[in-house]
């Protein structure tokens, strides 16, 4: 009989690559973060424990209990917001506490000695000392990454992530599995969604719910083209800054999406119509927070909010774009359970 694989997510968010991990056939027995906000979606959408806990104040011990009785699998994805190109911290003052996680998350495997890791995050990870040294720290596992389109997953959006793989069952190290799938557009990935106006929720949903547009900003949106950006707005319409000889650098704000390709890459501000190209590809609003979730490749049912908790587009947005999108974490786990079978046939 071949062994399951028990996994614990650590940042687990709420839940991207824990419920990914589980659809190719993980079975993730619990889900670490610090962020309460976390405890509802990850519980509610997943079957896994969530454990309000800095990865900081872990023991090996608080892991092992979960690991009992099948192959195991510590994965995780450290706050990746010092390594990138959308971070707002100015680079002196880059990673002092997050670059940390990251060692945490070495100590974690050294500690348990799992029989399989899995990391994601930002490719410019890939750069930082902090990354060498976490594969260094990963004697006796056979260690694989790469940077990946997530194009070429099946992932509606233009967005990179490096992933990495580690065995100690084989000399050999996983393979990250090519699926077959074509790129995914955003027209079948939100295509199906009822029509809602600016500052408007669907009744039967109320995460498909989108921001509210000034009046300036709703002349901006209407004179906004599908794949274009503030560039076809007559002048009358263009903020101070893009006037500026310097606004030429700024090209991907205030843009709409097409409906033919994939999205841009989803951010904590992918509910803001002026925080980069999250222009609706027809309807003149931002994507609605439910919108940006299914282009993150949660299921359209996946619970955010309690029924009676409000919606808040930053907290919300903060949970949708800081997730690893499910259909990576899909296949992540198809990658890892083929290993698993092909060690297991020797």
């Amino acid at each position: 009989m071949k062994a399951k694989i028990k996994a614990v997510d650590l940042f687990c968010g709420a839940g991207g690559l824990t419920h990914g991990l589980a659809i190719g056939g993980i079975d993730v027995r619990a889900g670490f973060d610090i962020d309460p906000d976390c405890s509802f979606p990850y519980s509610t959408n997943n079957k896994a424990k969530f454990v309000l806990k800095s990865v900081e104040e872990i023991e090996a011990d608080d892991l092992r209990t979960y690991f009992s009785g099948g192959i195991s699998l510590l994965a995780g994805c450290a706050p990746c917001q010092p390594f990138s190109t959308y971070s707002r911290v100015g680079r002196a003052d880059r990673g002092s506490k997050d670059w940390k996680l990251v060692s945490e998350f070495a100590r974690l495997v050294e500690q348990t000695q799992p029989d399989l890791v899995t990391m994601e995050n930002v490719p410019q990870l890939a750069d930082h000392k902090v990354f060498d040294g976490f594969i260094k720290r990963l004697v006796g596992y056979s260690v694989a990454f790469e940077i990946v389109d997530c194009q070429e997953f099946g992932i509606p959006q233009t967005r990179k992530r490096l992933v990495l793989l580690a065995s100690r069952l084989s000399t050999v190290a996983p393979k990250l599995e090519r699926p077959t799938d074509h790129h995914v557009t955003v027209k079948a990935a939100i295509g199906n969604l009822p029509a809602i106006a600016a500052g408007e929720s669907l009744a039967g949903d109320r995460i498909h719910r989108a921001s509210s547009l000034s009046p300036l900003n709703l002349k901006r949106i209407q004179a906004s083209v599908p794949g274009g950006t503030w560039r076809d707005w007559p002048k009358t319409l263009r903020t101070t800054c893009h006037l500026k000889p310097t606004g030429d650098t700024y090209p991907s704000v205030y843009g709409r999406m097409s409906w033919d390709v994939p999205g841009p890459t989803m951010t904590t501000q992918c509910f803001g119509y002026g925080n980069g190209r999250f222009g609706h590809p027809e309807q003149d609003r931002a994507i609605s927070l439910r919108e940006a979730a299914m282009l993150q490749t949660f299921p359209q049912n996946y619970k955010f909010v309690r029924d009676d908790q409000p919606v808040r587009f930053t907290r919300l947005g903060k949970l949708i774009g800081n997730a690893v999108p499910v259909r990576l974490g899909e296949v992540i786990a198809l990658s890892l359970v083929k290993h698993v079978s092909q060690v297991q046939k020797k």
